[in-house]
């Protein structure tokens, strides 16, 4: 006899769909009998630079040590982060990517009868951890497909423990102004954890984003939280990072999993950290790529949502199913955001400059075709 496990699980997990990650070249390659080297992928968000040299040979110097477990405390990552964001050693958190310290929160301050707030259009990983632990989600309307924050503080009640908000946000690329995020961090509850999710955070230097390090120390119920997966392009080793008080991290690291990130990605993120000239341009070729994707919208005569990380949402003006559909036939790679309630845009990375004039000239052909 075979019982239904599917039944037996808990109730929030019953109910949740698994998260969908971009379609990967060689599975598109196999579908579509493509070359995968003709084959653009702009699904992701990922870094299109390729890794910081420095990165790449921190990794091989690492080879050597395969068979030992890494260093389960992480600690000359800790160190450097640390002394880099201006906070105490025991105010960091390292998980496998920042998806992890996401689910960390979760685990540790949600559970049924408790609920957290965060906007819709909003990171999938946010209902996906607070499902999971059985707790309830306040999804809150957006405002111009960003966050409304005085609608998501007044959507918090005295069983919300967590609140998660991205700035910028993914997948629209909104964004709010430090007075905004003051504002709304003053008059949060004490009692609720404040998730800051600066995924994007790098591509944003030098504008009117505010850097959520400068509000950590005015507000204890605030955690920020960021990844080496996006403008340190280290996606494939998934290590990522909360700094908040100590006492919150001590509480995450109750319930994180032991030798979390592996010593590959706590080599090459030291290494990537240090690489300020890899960075700058990381940044600057996402500035000129979104520049060429947004003056070739134009030229289609489509809009889309300005965007401060590196992806940008185009508005078809139509369901965007078929023509995402029609780019896989042309070999290219986008991601559709119906799932985020966006039916009619399509969220597409910024690439290489070849990259993008390919994607736009695939775009033009299946738009032609109707």
């Amino acid at each position: 006899m075979s019982g239904n496990f599917l039944a037996l699980a808990q109730p929030g997990v019953q109910q949740l769909s698994p998260y969908v990650p971009g379609k990967p070249v060689d599975e598109l390659a196999r579908e579509l009998d493509l070359d995968p080297a003709s084959i653009v992928k702009l699904a992701s968000n990922e870094n299109p630079l390729g890794a910081s040299p420095k990165a790449l040979a921190a990794i091989r110097d690492e080879l050597a040590e395969l068979t030992r477990y890494p260093d389960g405390n992480g600690f000359a990552l800790k160190s450097l982060l640390a002394e880099r964001c201006g906070v105490e050693l025991n105010q960091v958190t390292l998980g496998n990517g920042s998806n992890d310290i996401l689910e960390l929160v979760a685990r540790a301050y949600l559970a049924p009868g408790l609920n957290a707030v965060f906007s819709e259009h909003a990171f999938a990983v946010y209902p996906i951890a607070t499902q999971a632990v059985g707790a309830d989600a306040h999804v809150v309307p957006a405002k111009a497909w960003g966050h409304d924050l005085p609608a998501m503080l007044a959507a918090i009640d005295a069983n919300t423990r967590v609140v998660f908000i991205a700035n910028p946000n993914n997948p629209t690329g909104t964004w709010f102004d430090a007075q905004a995020l003051d504002d709304f961090l003053q008059d949060v509850p004490e009692h609720v954890l404040v998730v800051l999710d600066e995924a994007y955070i790098e591509y944003a230097e030098g504008s009117d984003l505010p850097d959520g390090l400068d509000f950590l120390a005015a507000y204890p119920n605030l955690l920020v939280s960021r990844t080496f997966s996006k403008a340190y392009g280290l996606a494939s080793l998934r290590v990522g990072y909360g700094l908040s008080t100590a006492v919150v991290a001590d509480v995450l690291n109750r319930v994180r999993q032991p030798f979390n990130v592996n010593s590959f990605a706590l080599a090459a993120a030291c290494a990537a950290l240090q690489d300020e000239q890899y960075l700058a341009e990381s940044r600057r070729l996402n500035e000129a790529g979104m520049q060429q994707l947004e003056a070739g919208f134009r030229e289609l005569g489509l809009d889309w949502i300005p965007s401060k990380g590196n992806f940008i949402c185009v508005d078809l003006g139509r369901v965007a199913a078929p023509v995402f559909q029609g780019l896989l036939r042309e070999g290219v790679i986008v991601r559709p955001v119906a799932n985020y309630g966006m039916p009619n845009h399509l969220r597409v990375t910024v690439g290489l400059a070849a990259e993008n004039s390919r994607f736009l000239e695939a775009l033009r052909k299946v738009l032609a075709r109707g």
